[in-house]
Formats: C-alpha cells, structure tokens, sequence
C-alpha cells in the first residue's frame, strides 16, 4: 500500500507536458471569452473543451482563431490550427424547393436508439469531415440569435444520421436554448452523461424534434 501510494505521489509530482501529437481542429471565439471553446485532438481522439476545462492533461486557458493556450502545471503550450483544418468542402448541390406537399409530410420527430460506445467512436473518427465538410451559421431575428442553422453537413456521418439535414435551424437541446455558435459547442461537455438527446429544429418552418436515445 506504501510503495502504491508513493508511485501515484511521484506521478503527480512530475511536471506535465503538452502530448507531441496535439493538435487544435478548430475554435469558437465568443464575445463572452468564459464562453469560448476549442476541438483539441490527440492519442486519435478528439475532444471539444471550454474555457477552464481539463483535456489531454491540459487546462485551457486562452482560445482565438488560429489558436489556443494550454496549461500543464506552470508551463504553457500555445496550439495552432492543424493545416487541414477549416479546408472548404466542395459546394453542396442546391436543394430543390419544396413543395408545399414536401412541406406538409415534415415529420413531427424522430427517434434515434444508438450504442453510446458507438457514438463516442463515429465521433472521434468522423471529427475531421464533420468539421470541413459541416458549415453552422447563426439565424437572427430583431437583433437577437434564435438559432443555428446547418448550411452544409457531412453526409453519412453520425449528425446525418441522427436526422439533421442541411437547411434546418437548431433552436434547442436538452432544453437549453441556442442562442449562438459557442452555446451550441459549449454543450458537448455538459452532455456526455446524458441518456437522451433531444434537439428541437425548424425544418421548412415547421418544428421538429430529433431524439437520440443513448444505449
């Protein structure tokens, strides 16, 4: 019990270092800079982490643009945007203008039962396209955001295969109203212990909930 005690005092005694792979894949610079959030990878894993926040061993400190700072004890690890990151995708086929028949077989939800461990996983290998190929813009309405809406979305990823399509306006999550780009990333966090994903969009107009049940 001693010698186990020592060896996890030693370990954390040891100055912590940046990871030599980390890589930052993109920022969301908020007007409220506690807001603002950062997609970090290492070790092929990708995490989306908020200022103050704990990841690969370092806490964020600092977000901009082109890059972020990292804490690892007294030590700090400025992080640039990857090269390939934020590459613009080829421009989408425009989406015929629905009917008003189209508009009215809008589904009022959908359902979604998915493994965790397999959302976890489509989501760390899928980071890349998802952020190159998925473009967010904010919807306002008298000057305020009321939502997000999706301009262009990776096609066979696991956010098109939830129910998200390109031209819907995510308005809510989990009751949490979206009211900007850093809120709508802020939630990944707040989320990962959470069984049931729900998301309300407007699709042609119309309100639709997407649920993801998580097994």
């Amino acid at each position: 019990m001693f010698l186990a005690s020592l060896f996890a005092f030693l370990l954390t005694a040891l100055p912590a270092a940046a990871p030599p792979d980390l890589a930052l894949k993109g920022s969301v610079v908020a007007r409220d800079e506690a807001a603002s959030v950062a997609v970090l990878s290492s070790g092929g894993r990708t995490r989306i982490v908020a200022m103050g926040e704990n990841a690969f061993g370092g806490q964020l400190v600092s977000v901009a643009s082109d890059s972020v700072v990292l804490a690892f004890g007294e030590e700090r690890a400025t992080v640039r945007l990857s090269p390939t990151a934020g590459k613009p995708a080829p421009r989408p086929t425009p989406s015929p203008t629905p009917t008003r028949a189209a508009v009215a077989s809008v589904p009022a939800a959908t359902s979604v039962s998915l493994p965790r461990a397999d959302v976890d996983r489509r989501v760390a290998l899928e980071m890349d396209r998802i952020l190159a190929e998925t473009a967010l813009a904010p919807v306002t309405e008298g000057g305020r955001v009321t939502g997000v809406a999706v301009r262009r979305l990776a096609a066979g990823t696991v956010l098109s295969d939830v129910g998200l399509r390109v031209g819907d306006v995510i308005t809510e999550i989990n009751g949490t109203q979206i009211d900007g780009l850093a809120t709508l990333m802020g939630l990944y966090g707040r989320l990962q212990g959470e069984k049931l994903l729900d998301a309300t969009v407007l699709r042609d107009g119309q309100p639709v909930s997407l649920k993801l049940n998580l097994e």
